[in-house]
């Protein structure tokens, strides 16, 4: 009996564990897969109706060639980097005063601010784009990257300030009334003890902040039209179709090379990452 139970179990761990981890990692990984072979497989074979389409017969190099040598790929990148970092920094910097005088002043009406702000992130930048443009063209930031960077933060901000506004809630407010007795003014207990206390979530909402850069379209669409100013994920769109030709291969080699920076972050930071974000979702 101790035997089959032993097989019981093992066959339960199977369907239940090992079954679904399998599943999940096939939906989340084959994407990749798919843009890796299609990145190094030839014109003749991606076009061709026979053979097997989940391999490569014959790898090749050109239309990683073509992507970086034959497009602006490489400033493109640039760009994307320099917007989502620069934007990221400071929508973070904001979000980390806005979300402290929230949740540790206790002014009046402190509640409805917060929740306003995660309202003002729920607007669909179809909306916004429309007033933001006007903005910009006014200001004569059109086709510049110093638009991205100013505009970025209106989606960013908001996001980063609510899920602040949970972290720090999670940190006892006796800390800082100890603080405050010894003699520490508002900004030594935000520096000394919040922020290094906090450094999980700021991880989680840094991490967010940037794959919401670094991914973001409708902004970078309307607010640049020179190639050498484009971000990735409109240079690629705009730049390797060409009517109703879709070079796959560079479209793709674009994709996968775009998508390995963000992958690297979220499996560098994982662990802070999960930890910050269980903390912001707490309370």
């Amino acid at each position: 009996m101790g035997g089959m139970g032993f097989l019981d179990t093992r066959a339960r761990k199977l369907t239940t564990v090992y079954l679904p981890l399998c599943i999940f990692l096939f939906v989340l990984l084959f994407p990749f897969y798919w843009m890796a072979i299609t990145a190094f497989k030839p014109n003749n074979e991606l076009l061709s109706r026979e053979g097997n389409p989940f391999w490569i017969i014959a790898p090749t190099l050109a239309h990683v060639k073509k992507l970086l040598f034959e497009t602006s790929y490489p400033q493109w990148m640039w760009n994307t980097v320099l917007v989502s970092v620069v934007s990221t920094v400071f929508s973070l910097a904001a979000s980390v005063f806005a979300a402290y005088a929230i949740e540790r002043l206790r002014f009046s009406g402190a509640k409805h601010v917060g929740l306003a702000i995660f309202l003002a992130y729920l607007v669909p930048p179809s909306i916004l784009f429309i007033p933001l443009a006007s903005v910009v063209f006014q200001l004569g930031l059109f086709d510049t990257r110093l638009a991205l960077i100013l505009t970025y933060p209106t989606f960013l901000i908001p996001f980063c300030t609510w899920l602040l506004m949970g972290y720090f809630r999670s940190i006892p407010f006796e800390l800082e009334e100890c603080a405050l007795i010894d003699g520490a003014t508002r900004w030594q207990i935000l520096v000394k003890i919040v922020l290094p206390l906090s450094v999980p979530g700021l991880i989680s909402a840094g991490i967010f902040a940037f794959t919401l850069s670094w991914n973001e379209f409708i902004y970078a669409l309307t607010f640049v039209s020179s190639s050498e100013i484009k971000t990735i994920p409109i240079g690629v769109v705009t730049e390797l179709v060409e009517g109703d030709v879709y070079h796959w291969g560079s479209l793709m080699a674009g994709a996968l090379f775009g998508s390995l920076p963000v992958a690297f972050i979220y499996s560098f930071f994982v662990e802070y990452y999960v930890s910050g974000m269980t903390g912001s979702v707490k309370e």
